[in-house]
């Protein structure tokens, strides 16, 4: 694997059936994680149909994480019914780590980055225009243009704290 794009379902905060086809570990309300239908190495080769398609034009190799929530998100105004909460994010954050380690993935921007970053640097791909991950209703003063940094910091802290 090389590499970990993080998401959030846009549903609500336990992951359905429908969400679990693709992502390879969703993270539910409470801090639960919860496994998809394929693991990771799934996406290794993505031609046989059998992985989760989580990032249009960026499948191969890459694994899949989403928060389970922000359904009718429309802006840090409006982040509908299902907000992020601090406890699920914590344990997403810890959960990327672990990821990271464990398939020695480094955590960088090219490396770990949101939905909406890959989006903004892949725009001949499907997944330009998305807005996940771009808005953190724990972190609300963090900006938009700086949530993937913000999440990268902290999951090499929590890397940090697996490794010793």
């Amino acid at each position: 694997m090389k590499k970990l794009i993080m998401h959030w379902s846009a549903g609500t905060y336990a992951p359905s059936f429908y969400d679990k086809q693709f992502y390879h570990f969703l993270v539910d309300g409470e801090g639960a994680v919860h496994k998809g239908i394929y693991p990771p190495e799934a996406n290794l080769n993505v031609q046989d149909g059998k992985y989760c398609a989580h990032t249009g034009g960026g499948n191969t190799g890459a694994i899949g994480v989403a928060l389970c929530g922000m359904a009718n998100f429309r802006s840090k105004d409006d982040v509908g019914k299902f907000p992020i909460k601090p406890k699920q994010l914590e344990s997403f954050l810890e959960l990327c780590a672990r990821l990271c380690v464990k398939y020695s993935i480094p955590i960088n921007a090219k490396t770990v980055m949101t939905h909406y970053e890959f989006g903004l640097a892949n725009p001949k791909t499907t997944s330009a225009g998305k807005v996940d991950i771009c808005y953190l209703p724990p972190y609300p003063t963090v900006e938009k243009r700086n949530v993937g940094a913000f999440l990268r910091q902290k999951i090499r802290w929590y890397a940090e704290k697996i490794t010793k």
